[in-house]
């Protein structure tokens, strides 16, 4: 156990270790490659999304290679966090050049080391698409995905290694700590700080953290709790893992943070077994900082006690409510409860608790470094600071951002994004996975915060960001969504058990061309009700989907019921297939056709009977020239 002045020199002496690492040798904005460096940092993507692509097999070739050409003294690798942009993994970045390389293979390896690192030249066949401009090389921060993204929660994935607490120190981790048990901030300090830094809990509702945190110091009990939602269950949402993945320590010390303010000494990390990785990170950064005193008994040698152990979700999305997730750990089925009071008040086992997502926490701990008014200078007045999001679909740079509130759909997509693929024309974008809702292109420059989403009847939620183009058929995104509420409600409200079943029973209908007159109105009735009269947050924001698609996209719905077409042409059942005028006549789709539904003669133009074609697809796949089509 070190005490708190011996954390500032292992800060002192960290920090010199890690800063080439956030330094650019940038001349006129671009790298100047004719200057050699004598030391190198370079940073493998050790993300799950590069992970799978076998980054951790070119550390291994990295360092093997680096040994073998004597370069240990002056080249440091490390195998850090997410980097974002997992379309191009897997990715490193070499500093102090910040030269961002992309879909790397292990063969580049020994490229990069005889090139970059021995001789100083940057291989430009390598690198990231956008890195290139004019035959000029950007650092990293300059690539387009990177530079209008603002860091904060974030701010040390893919800088650290995240399985050693001393980079984490060298970056001003647990000082704040360390000033708190050693007297220089009062437990109401604390709270007053992040009340005034007026920080929102990020993982879907926005309530403000700092009178979370009041309320629960403000009950008198023997025992209290602080608890890490790290349940993330949306489709396709990776924040809280990437955060987890790539500085872990960050959750810890927030959580102590949080322990002290309130006056708990027992956290809990509820995260979800099939994030291996981020688990794997937790149990090394739990076992280091008991190890060096920052956490566990009598932390820095003070009063102050907080310990924190993992517990394992088996990934029902709804454990991701909070009554539900204390449920769980309590041993019973995950079940939300009626709120009669708040958790702060009686939570886990009846006592005091405080729940707060992993990217809420990952702002505690810079907010008291730097302070509340820097923390509101980013953002908008009513929703301060940063959001995380994973943004996915059909867009070019599908990955994770980190953007201030405020900023518009149109930078986001089309400067961050990429823009769409294929030149295919934008439609709508998703936000606030199954519970959030569809904006429309006509939106397409309205900001992205709380107060802004929610106007336009979407939500913020945990920060999913899903973008569609114009061959996404908005009824069957509104189904899809409500197939997988369906599948994860916990069946204790009737509203949420039978009225989202039979919401998607109407959709079903109208997808499959047996859409009837009154089923938009019996959609709007039964997704009023489903929202008025649900448990928990799963059932009272389960029809924003179809909600929202039913304001902006009714003329899609009508389509389907009245006229048995898919605007989108997306619907199967809703579209024929047509025999165009190219056809040669060969009658192989007519040999094919397991229903005998296609009819002409040789060497003639055949057609199909739309009546007793039941859309296989085989005269499609078997005919030479492509002729047929379905429309």
């Amino acid at each position: 156990m070190i005490t708190f002045n011996e954390l500032k020199e292992l800060q002192e002496v960290s920090y010199g270790k890690v800063a080439l690492r956030l330094l650019d040798i940038v001349h006129d904005d671009f790298i100047n490659e004719s200057i050699k460096h004598n030391e190198h940092h370079i940073m493998i993507c050790g993300g799950t999304g590069c992970h799978s692509c076998e980054s951790e097999a070119l550390s291994i070739e990295l360092n093997r290679l680096i040994k073998e050409k004597g370069l240990e003294n002056n080249t440091t690798t490390v195998f850090t966090g997410c980097f974002g942009l997992c379309e191009s993994g897997p990715n490193i970045v070499i500093y102090p050049e910040g030269a961002f390389y992309s879909h790397l293979e292990i063969k580049d390896m020994e490229t990069i080391v005889d090139k970059h690192i021995v001789n100083g030249i940057i291989c430009r066949d390598l690198l990231f698409k956008e890195s290139l401009v004019d035959d000029r090389v950007k650092p990293v921060g300059e690539v387009s995905f990177y530079k209008h993204q603002t860091r904060v929660a974030l701010r040390n994935c893919g800088l650290i290694d995240p399985g050693n607490i001393n980079e984490y120190i060298a970056m001003g981790g647990y000082i704040q700590l360390g000033k708190m048990v050693s007297g220089e901030y009062s437990q109401m300090d604390v709270i007053n700080i992040i009340k005034d830094s007026k920080l929102r809990g990020r993982g879907g509702a926005g309530f403000l953290t700092g009178l979370k945190w009041e309320t629960a110091y403000k009950y008198d009990s023997d025992q209290k709790y602080v608890i890490c939602n790290a349940d993330e269950g949306d489709p396709g949402a990776f924040m809280d893992r990437s955060i987890l993945e790539g500085d872990p320590h960050s959750v810890l010390e927030a959580m102590a943070t949080c322990g002290y303010a309130i006056g708990a000494n027992k956290g809990y990390i509820y995260v979800r077994a099939e994030y291996p990785i981020a688990v794997e990170r937790l149990i090394v950064a739990i076992e280091q900082a008991k190890k060096l005193g920052v956490l566990g008994n009598n932390i820095l040698g003070s009063d102050f006690s907080f310990d924190i152990e993992i517990r394992l979700g088996a990934g029902a999305f709804v454990c991701g409510e909070g009554t539900a997730l204390m449920e769980s750990m309590e041993g019973k089925r995950g079940m939300p409860r009626l709120k009669v009071e708040r958790t702060a008040h009686k939570g886990l086992w009846g006592k005091p608790t405080i729940i707060n997502n992993v990217e809420t926490l990952a702002n505690v701990s810079i907010i008291m470094q730097k302070g509340a008014e820097w923390f509101k200078s980013i953002g908008t007045e009513q929703s301060p600071g940063t959001k995380v999001f994973a943004l996915g679909g059909k867009i070019n740079n599908t990955g994770l951002i980190e953007i201030p509130m405020g900023v518009d759909l149109n930078t986001i997509i089309y400067e961050i994004g990429g823009g769409i693929p294929e030149g295919k024309e934008f439609k709508a974008v998703q936000t606030g996975g199954p519970s959030g809702g569809c904006i429309p292109k006509e939106h397409l420059n309205a900001t992205v915060d709380f107060e802004a989403l929610s106007e336009l009847g979407s939500i913020m939620g945990s920060g999913g960001l899903v973008v569609m183009d114009e061959t996404d058929c908005m009824v069957d995104i509104a189904k899809f969504f409500l197939e997988f509420t369906v599948d994860e409600s916990c069946g204790k409200c009737t509203p949420c058990r039978i009225g989202n079943k039979r919401v998607l029973e109407i959709l079903e209908r109208i997808i499959n061309g047996h859409g009837e007159i009154d089923d938009i109105e019996k959609l709007e009735s039964l997704s009023k009700v489903i929202t008025d009269t649900s448990l928990c947050g799963l059932g009272q924001t389960s029809c924003n989907p179809v909600i929202s698609t039913l304001k902006y996209f009714k003329d899609e719905y009508k389509a389907h019921i009245f006229d048995k077409k898919c605007p989108a042409g997306s619907c199967e059942a809703l579209m024929n297939y047509i025999i165009e005028d190219n056809c040669i006549g060969c009658t192989k789709c007519k040999r094919h056709c397991p229903v005998n539904c296609i009819s002409g003669s040789v060497k003639s133009k055949h057609t199909i009977n739309s009546d007793e074609c039941i859309k296989c697809g085989a005269c499609a796949d078997i005919c030479p020239v492509k002729a047929i089509k379905l429309l």
